[in-house]
């Protein structure tokens, strides 16, 4: 089974993210992945990698076939592309799951539903329900159930390429504002909305990103 560090799960997550909610930004530089890596919405830790610790990363997930680095016409920097559909041998429902939950903490079924519907449409819980059980069929399961968050009754959902990622005592940024017990209808109602905010929140981010990557541009002709 493959089994990736806490920067190389950050780093691939990243990748499958953008693929799908920016592809017209897509592959990534090392300065977007960095950024990607860093922003601080749709992430569970908030962290602070490097460029060295991302080449690092990106390195690894080259070495075990998710990620290689692409040469585009008319672009002068390394651009850098996942893949993980071909290598895990899974489909795009189920690769924004499995990025949703190498970007957060554990989550539930309708929290996973919601945020990762910013990347492809999970159109029912029963859904996103049934895409989670083949992820956790397979002969090396890719995902597993663990303990419900403290204050809830709802099962939780984590990856298994880095077992170690989170630490399943606790409830994470997700979970705390859960209070009592929460039936899954209601969570998934407020994660959809959730997750509504999350992508607009990207696009602001993306937004960002591109008027940076103008202004080097730009200014590059007039430095030299």
């Amino acid at each position: 089974m493959l089994s990736l560090t806490p920067n190389e799960c950050r780093v691939l997550g990243v990748l499958i993210e953008k693929a799908q909610t920016t592809p017209q930004q897509y592959p990534l530089t090392l300065n977007a992945m960095v950024a990607g890596a860093n922003q601080k919405n749709n992430r569970d830790p908030v962290t602070n990698i490097s460029e060295d610790a991302a080449l690092e990363s990106l390195d690894g997930l080259r070495a075990k076939g998710l990620a290689r680095e692409v040469a585009l016409s008319g672009s002068r920097v390394a651009k850098f592309r996942h893949h993980a559909r071909e290598q895990l041998g899974i489909e795009t429902p189920e690769l924004v799951l499995l990025a949703e939950l190498l970007l957060r903490c554990p989550q539930t079924l309708g929290e996973l539903r919601g945020r990762a519907s910013r990347m492809h449409p999970l159109d029912t819980l029963d859904a996103a329900g049934s895409v989670l059980q083949g992820l956790m069929s397979r002969a090396v399961p890719l995902v597993r159930e663990v303990p419900p968050a403290p204050g809830s009754r709802a099962p939780r959902f984590a990856q298994m390429l880095c077992p170690d990622l989170h630490p399943l005592h606790e409830g994470g940024r997700s979970a705390a504002g859960e209070a009592g017990t929460r039936v899954d209808a209601a969570i998934a109602s407020h994660a959809d909305l959730a997750g509504r905010l999350d992508s607009l929140e990207e696009e602001v981010a993306q937004l960002r990103e591109m008027v940076r990557s103008l202004t080097n541009e730009l200014s590059g002709p007039a430095a030299r």
